[in-house]
């Protein structure tokens, strides 16, 4: 029992030191990539190639005034960007980063927590993060940011219903709603769910994009329209924990898709975790060329596109799914 107690802690300590080293080093790639893409160079200052530069960039925010407004909710106020950053932290409790391995006789599980309802865990964890810009727009007393807080409850809501759509075709072919389960029905190539699921996996990859809030659906925090969005009030590490929890949101959805999608650590040679970790790597890539190469929606286009589009295929993917197995 000790020696569970404590395995599982040192897993904690470890998936989080790790987690929060990839959001760090993520927004350093998206620079990066962003520059590359657009014919600059990104960050360079800063440590080799700018290395260096998520550290400085933590300790300047860690040192920067925090101005709250007069008249906002204070409470709320200093709440809203814990709501964001936390379901992000906490989802990664049930994501599988490998198969078990033996150390000093104990066999040791790439998983903090694997239990049967893992998938439903991560739907009901995700959605609270909407709260937290709902609530950071309303308590900031600015009509941009309570427009940018309207906006983000309006689409998260809109497109997570799809998401979850989207997943129940694996669901129903896995037969099970455990991760771990869900990974071992992809233990052969061409089980991958991506090839018996390629309607879910698209309308996946879109409703994530739109849950991420992240271009060309990052009509919350418009510049052009709404300075920052829900953000617009916020500075010092108030305003980088949005951004923690959009980034650590980020590599979820991407460990996420991983898992249902690409056999989660299945692959050839390389140890699990590694096969792991370049998938996920992969989703990343996307998201950031997405950004960089599509212009924002209309938010009557979200919206639309949202309803009358991506739930109708959704719909339609999981009659097929049912069809295909009863025949």
């Amino acid at each position: 029992m000790l020696a569970f107690v404590i395995i599982t802690f040192v897993k904690i300590a470890v998936v989080l030191v790790v987690f929060l080293l990839l959001i760090a080093y993520l927004t350093w790639l998206e620079r990066k990539l962003l520059g590359h893409f657009q014919v600059r160079l990104g960050p360079m200052r800063v440590g080799p190639h700018g290395l260096l530069q998520p550290i400085a960039d933590g300790v300047k925010l860690l040192f920067k005034e925090d101005i709250v407004p007069a008249n906002v909710h204070k409470f709320i106020h200093n709440l809203a960007p814990l709501l964001t950053f936390i379901p992000a932290l906490i989802i990664v409790a049930v994501i599988p980063f490998g198969s078990g391995i033996k150390i000093l006789g104990y066999e040791i599980n790439m998983v903090i927590s694997n239990f049967n309802m893992g998938i439903l865990y991560i739907l009901a964890v995700s959605s609270l993060g909407v709260y937290g810009l709902v609530l950071a727009g309303w308590s900031s007393n600015n009509k941009y940011s309570l427009l940018g807080g309207l906006r983000s409850s309006a689409q998260m809501i809109s497109y997570e219903v799809s998401l979850g759509f989207s997943l129940i075709g694996v669901l129903m072919m896995a037969g099970s709603l455990s991760l771990v389960n869900i990974v071992n029905a992809q233990d052969k190539f061409f089980n991958w769910f991506i090839f018996r699921q390629p309607l879910g996996f698209i309308l996946y990859l879109i409703c994530a994009i739109a849950e991420l809030n992240r271009a060309p659906f990052d009509l919350p925090e418009a510049e052009n329209e709404l300075v920052a969005g829900y953000m617009t009030e916020y500075s010092s590490m108030k305003f980088a924990m949005f951004f923690l929890g959009e980034y650590g949101n980020m590599i979820n959805i991407s460990a996420l898709a991983t898992t249902l999608f690409l056999g989660g650590w299945h692959g050839p040679f390389l140890p699990p975790v590694v096969w792991f970790l370049l998938k996920m790597v992969i989703f990343l890539f996307f998201y950031i060329w997405i950004r960089a190469t599509l212009p924002r929606f209309r938010y009557d286009q979200l919206m639309n596109f949202g309803w009358k589009v991506l739930i109708p295929l959704a719909l339609l993917n999981i009659f097929i799914t049912a069809v295909i197995m009863i025949l």
